[in-house]
Parts: C-alpha cells; sequence; structure tokens
C-alpha cells in the first residue's frame, strides 16, 4: 500500500468524521472549560465567586467555570489581562495601583499597559477588615502586637501591603521588625490561627464570617481596630480615601457572647469585584452576568449573605470599564451606569 493511498484514505476519514461532528446537536460538544480566580475559603470572595460558578454551571450549559483558589489576587489580575486565565477577583485599589506602577506592581513595568486589558464584570462588597485575636492573648489593640506573629494576608498580596500600612499608621509597628508578618495563604492561616500559631489574624471579609464564626463556638475573641484619635490622621486618612476602601464598622456582639468587644470596631472597608480580559466573548459575558443575579434573587432568604451582593452593587467604586456584556446585561436589569464603567 503506497503513502499516497493512504494519506487519501486519511483525508477521506477525517472528511467523513467531520461531517459526522457537523451534524451532531450542539449538546454533544464538551462544555467550554473556564478559569477562574479567588482568594482562599473562608473569605468572602471565595463564597460570592463560588456561588458564581456554581449558578453559571446549573443554568448555562455551554459552560463550566473551574475554580482556583490558589496564590495572591495581584498576581491573579497580570494572569488574566495576558490572556492566561479567564476571569479573578479584583479591586479598584488593585487597578489604581496597577495605573501607578506602585507597591507590588513597581517592578512589572507592563502594569499601566495591562490594566488596559481588564474589564469589570461586576463589582461586590467584600465585607470589612477583621483583625482577630483570642481574648486570652492579652492584646487590646494594634499597638498590642508587637513581638507577636502576626498574618496580614497573602505575601504580595493587596490585604498584605494594605494591613502593614494600617498596623504602621496606627500601632508605629514596622514589619518585620516590630513584629513577624508569617507567610501564608487564606486557607492556611485561618487554619495556623484556629490551632494557635498566630497571634493576630487579618481577614477582610463579610461579617459574620463562616470561619471566625466557627472558632467563636469554643473560643472568646477580640477585634482590634482603629481608635477615634488615629482616624483622622494622615496615614489613616491615606488608606481610607483609597479606591474601594472606607472606614467601616464591625459591630458589637457580631460573633455572640464570646465576641469580648463591648463597642462597635472602627476598621477598613473595601469593595471588589470580578473582571475578566477585554477580548471575552460579549454574549458570555452578558448571559453570565444575567444569570447570575437571576440566581441571588432566587436565593432570597435562604443565603442573607446575598442580600448586599445586587446588581446596583455591581458598579460601587468602579473605576475601571465593564466589559460590553455586563454593561448590557445591567443595563437592563435597571442599573444606572456611572461614566467610570464606560469604556
Amino acid at each position: 500500500m503506497t503513502d499516497t493511498t493512504l494519506t487519501r484514505r486519511s483525508l477521506l476519514a477525517s472528511s467523513a468524521a467531520a461531517a459526522a461532528l457537523a451534524g451532531l446537536p450542539r449538546a454533544a460538544f464538551a462544555k467550554e472549560l473556564l478559569r477562574m480566580s479567588t482568594l482562599g475559603p473562608g473569605t468572602s470572595p471565595n463564597l460570592v465567586m463560588t456561588t458564581f460558578a456554581n449558578i453559571i454551571n446549573k443554568s448555562l450549559p455551554d459552560y463550566e467555570i473551574q475554580l482556583n483558589a490558589t496564590g495572591a489576587a495581584t498576581r491573579h489580575v497580570l494572569e488574566v489581562a495576558m490572556g492566561r486565565s479567564d476571569f479573578c477577583m479584583s479591586s479598584p485599589a488593585i487597578h489604581a495601583l496597577m495605573r501607578n506602577k506602585a507597591a507590588m506592581f513597581a517592578k512589572i513595568d507592563q502594569a499601566p499597559e495591562l490594566v488596559n486589558k481588564l474589564r469589570t464584570v461586576l463589582n461586590f462588597p467584600m465585607g470589612v477588615y477583621h483583625i482577630a485575636v483570642y481574648g486570652s492573648s492579652g492584646i487590646t489593640s494594634i499597638e498590642g502586637a508587637k513581638g507577636k506573629r502576626v498574618f496580614l494576608g497573602p505575601p504580595g498580596g493587596a490585604a498584605f501591603a494594605t494591613m502593614k500600612r494600617l498596623f504602621k499608621a496606627v500601632g508605629g509597628l514596622e514589619e518585620g521588625t516590630d513584629y513577624e508578618a508569617v507567610k501564608l495563604g487564606w486557607d492556611a492561616a485561618a487554619a495556623a490561627f484556629q490551632d494557635g500559631n498566630l497571634d493576630v489574624y487579618c481577614n477582610p471579609t463579610n461579617a459574620p464570617s463562616p470561619a471566625l464564626t466557627q472558632i467563636t463556638v469554643t473560643n472568646q475573641i477580640r477585634f482590634l481596630g482603629i481608635p477615634a484619635d488615629k482616624l483622622e490622621s494622615e496615614a489613616v486618612q491615606k488608606l481610607v480615601g483609597r479606591p474601594g476602601f472606607s472606614a467601616a464598622t464591625l459591630p458589637a456582639g457580631t460573633y455572640g457572647a464570646n465576641q469580648l468587644n463591648e463597642s462597635d470596631v472602627t476598621t477598613l472597608g473595601v469593595t471588589v469585584g470580578i473582571v475578566s480580559n477585554e477580548n471575552a466573548d460579549e454574549e458570555m459575558v452578558y448571559q453570565m452576568t444575567k444569570a447570575f443575579y437571576a440566581g441571588v434573587a432566587e436565593a432570597g432568604e435562604s443565603a442573607p449573605w446575598l442580600k448586599a451582593v445586587t446588581p446596583q452593587a455591581a458598579v460601587q467604586d468602579i473605576n475601571l470599564p465593564l466589559h460590553p456584556g455586563a454593561l448590557r446585561a445591567l443595563t437592563e436589569l435597571g442599573v444606572e451606569i456611572p461614566d467610570a464603567a464606560k469604556s
């Protein structure tokens, strides 16, 4: 048998296979697999984005979102901007840092160019920064973290940078000199705090946090905050005034009788969001945005923490244009679109 005969037979077989595939209904093809990166378990972004993925996977049969809950958001946004991942958690603060080539992006020359390749799908309230210590630790203020083992957030992440600045602004404490910043991921840090291997645990999350609620069942917890005399200081106001940030309150009693705070705690509140690459398919993002908010509405009272995740909140603190698909979906949902959300 000659090579020519083999080639001709191969071509005929390929043509027949292509014709057979063309005749199959669309459902016969594999789902389009999409990668979404978020923070680790125990964080608000993980909870919201897991819900997003579950709703999409259930209601849109053409797509399957696979979650990646490792690493820092500052790395994830670069991956999405470069087209190496499909969706990730980001924040207005991260976008500003990329534009200014500041903080963790200071040595990334392409950062200002890469942020222009990102588009917002939706924003949502991440919650407030919890700065937790055990009641038995004797720590009653941020100054008391001197000489202690502190989890600020994953190294290189926005939370790490934020808490590092807050501990300096409020307590005058320098990371690496006055306290040890323990380098862990979100889920490992939660476990380490629960096991007593951390003295101070920081986590920006909606209250009550499931991870901290579990701890307060059997342990007394105190949350540290920003004293009134430090709130108006220039250093704290620079933190509060950043894109997506605000002064916020963690109420006394949020975690029940084992929360030792006798009065509300002033801390930082933050808005985050889901972003995609500018080249993500418009119809896909449109369908996903509509499906997500329909799923949130359907959840109703069964998921009270979702009450703050609304179409109106999707453009809160926004400083990155909406993806065209998300813009169309949110407009149909009656959201007033600010100029900052338009391309």
